[in-house]
């Protein structure tokens, strides 16, 4: 199962960014911005969770959690 992390530093336009942890497409954040997140089947239980720790609004990176990204 896939295990996530969000970026505790929220992009220009607010969004906070959920990655799939095992990304191999280079857009994870630096370490020191890392918040594990937990796993989960799909990235849609990573942003439920990422919201619901305050990290909100938050979204799918467009690489590695395209299903979740909202643009």
């Amino acid at each position: 199962m896939p295990t996530y992390i969000v970026n505790q530093n929220p992009q220009s336009n607010g969004d906070y960014e959920v990655h799939d942890q095992a990304s191999a497409y280079g857009c994870l954040p630096n370490s020191s911005n890392q918040v594990w997140l937990g796993s989960f089947s799909s990235c849609k239980g990573a942003v439920d969770e990422a919201n619901s720790r305050g990290y909100s609004p938050a979204n799918g990176c467009f690489y590695c959690a395209n299903g979740c990204h909202t643009g």
